[in-house]
C-alpha cells in the first residue's frame, strides 16, 4: 500500500514494501495501550481531554483484488487534526475486508473474505499473526467480539450464515462453536439466497442480530455463553426488496437504525430487550435524491444525539438528528464524503473524528465532528490505501 499524510510535511506514506517487523515501532508497546476508552456520559457540545500521542489506525482490504493491498494496513492518526501516517503492513491475513478488536485492546480480528471463509486473530502488542480459523461459510463480511470477550461472531455473505468461535485468554480463535444458516423466509425479489451482512449484540447484551440483505430479515439469536451455541428467538420482515445491510442501536438500547441497501432507505426500528424483538417502521429517505445510493452503515453518536449515514453510489454522508429518545430520525443534509464508494464509516474513541473508508477511490477520508449541531467539518486531504474498505481507529 502507499500513501501520504492528510495534512502537514515531512511524514512519509506507508504499505509499500514495508513489512510488519518495520512498523512495531509505531505500535503500542502493550495491548493497554490500544484500548479504547470507556464509554462515559458527557453534555453535548464539550469536548473530553485530548491524548497527546498519535494512535493507532488499522486498515481493511482485498488482497486478491487488481491494485489491493498485501495484508492489514498499519498507520497512525494525530487525534487532533485527524492526519494519517502510514505505518506498515501485517502480512499473511487474507482479504480482509472487515475488522474489529477485544474488548481488551490487546487482539485485532479480521475476516478472510474468500469462498473458504476464514477468521483470524494478530495481537496487537507486536503484530503477531495468532492464527485462522475456518468460518463453514463463504464471503465472511463481517464480525464482531461479544462483549463477555469469550466468543466471536462473523457473518457468510456468500452462504448466508453465521459463526461462533471461542476467543482464549492470548486472544486467539478456537474452534468453531456454532454455524446457523438462513434458510427461512424466502428470499427477496432478485437475490439469490440468504446472504448475512452484519452480526452483533445488542446494548443490553441479551440477545445476537444478525442483518441478512438475501432474505430481508433481521434474525435475532440468543447466544448461550456456556457453549457458544445460538438458538434463534424471532426475526424481523422487512418489506420485499429492501435488501438490509447494517443496522445500528441508539446508546438508550431501545430503537436501532437499519440501512437498506437495495431500495435506498433508512428504517427506525424498536427494540424489546427483554424478548429480543425488532420491530421495524416506516422506511424513509437517505436524502440522495433520485437513483440507488447504496447505504452501507449507521453510525449514532454516544450522546444519541445525531447519527450519520454512508451512501455509496451518492458518494455521501447523510445527516439525521435524533429525536424522541431515539425513535425518530430527522434528515438534515447530505455532506460529500471527499472519496468514491464509503464502505463502511468509524468514530475514533473519543468520537470527535469521523472516519470513512472509501473502496474505489482507495482513500480514507477524515471529518471533525462537533457534537452539538452534528456538523461534520474535513479533516484535509483523503489518505491514500489501496482498496480501502474498512478503517478502524483506537
Amino acid at each position: 500500500m502507499s500513501g501520504t499524510r492528510t495534512s502537514g510535511t515531512g511524514r512519509r506514506g506507508f504499505l509499500g514494501a514495508a513489512a510488519a517487523v518495520g512498523a512495531l515501532a509505531l505500535l503500542p508497546s502493550s495491548a493497554a495501550a490500544t484500548a479504547p476508552p470507556q464509554p462515559r456520559s458527557r453534555p453535548r457540545g464539550t469536548r473530553p481531554p485530548r491524548p497527546l500521542a498519535d494512535r493507532p489506525l488499522y486498515l481493511g482490504t482485498y488482497t486478491s483484488q487488481q491494485g489491493g493491498g498485501s495484508g492489514i494496513g498499519l498507520a497512525t492518526y494525530d487525534p487532533e487534526s485527524g492526519a494519517i501516517t502510514g505505518a506498515g503492513t501485517v502480512e499473511g491475513v487474507a482479504d480482509p475486508s472487515y475488522l474489529t478488536v477485544h474488548p481488551d485492546g490487546g487482539t485485532l480480528y479480521a475476516v478472510d473474505e474468500r469462498q473458504d471463509g476464514g477468521v483470524t486473530a494478530v495481537r496487537l502488542a507486536d503484530a503477531t499473526v495468532l492464527g485462522t480459523r475456518p468460518t463453514g461459510g463463504a464471503g465472511p463480511c463481517h464480525l464482531s467480539v461479544h462483549p463477555s470477550g469469550r466468543w466471536l461472531l462473523s457473518a457468510n455473505y456468500t452462504s448466508g450464515s453465521v459463526a461462533v468461535h471461542p476467543v482464549d485468554a492470548s486472544g486467539a480463535l478456537g474452534e468453531r462453536t456454532a454455524l446457523v444458516t438462513h434458510s427461512a423466509p424466502a428470499p427477496g425479489p432478485g437475490q439469490d439466497g440468504p446472504h448475512a451482512h452484519q452480526i452483533v449484540t445488542s446494548p443490553d447484551g441479551g440477545h445476537v442480530l444478525a442483518v441478512d440483505l438475501g432474505n430481508d430479515t433481521v434474525y435475532t439469536y440468543r447466544l448461550d455463553t456456556g457453549t457458544g451455541t445460538l438458538t434463534q428467538v424471532s426475526y424481523a420482515a422487512l418489506r420485499p426488496g429492501a435488501g438490509p445491510r447494517h443496522l445500528t442501536f441508539h446508546p438508550g438500547g431501545r430503537y436501532a437504525y437499519l440501512a437498506n441497501e437495495v431500495d435506498d432507505t433508512a428504517v427506525v426500528c424498536a427494540y424489546d430487550p427483554e424478548s429480543g424483538r425488532l420491530t421495524p417502521g416506516e422506511p424513509q429517505s437517505t436524502g440522495t435524491g433520485a437513483g440507488t445510493s447504496y447505504p452501507a452503515q449507521f453510525l449514532v453518536t454516544r450522546e444519541g444525539g445525531h447519527a450519520y449515514l454512508a451512501n455509496r453510489g451518492d458518494n455521501s454522508l447523510t445527516r439525521y438528528a435524533v429525536e424522541a429518545d431515539g425513535a425518530r430520525l430527522r434528515l438534515l443534509d447530505t455532506v460529500p464524503v471527499g472519496g468514491d464508494f464509503p464502505r463502511q464509516i468509524a468514530f475514533s474513541p473519543d468520537e470527535e473524528l469521523l472516519f470513512a473508508a472509501n473502496q474505489k477511490s482507495g482513500s480514507v477520508s477524515v471529518f471533525q465532528v462537533d457534537h452539538t449541531s452534528g456538523r461534520l467539518t474535513s479533516a484535509g486531504t483523503a489518505f491514500k490505501a489501496p482498496i480501502a474498505v474498512c478503517a478502524l481507529p483506537l
